[in-house]
């Protein structure tokens, strides 16, 4: 599966860009993608969770 190349950072609302690189044959659930925002530079490590669930 794949994550977003961007997400919207929960602290100051700016955008959060991808670091993670997609592993070969993507991002299973359980994974980590970790994201910086660019406006504040905190980091966010966010689980990849079940599509299913």
């Amino acid at each position: 599966m794949s994550v977003p190349a961007e997400i919207v950072c929960p602290d100051c609302g700016g955008a959060a860009k991808l670091l993670s690189h997609d592993p070969e044959g993507g991002f299973e659930p359980g994974d980590v993608a970790a994201y910086r925002c660019v406006d504040c530079l905190d980091r966010w490590d966010v689980v990849v969770a079940d599509d299913d669930a």
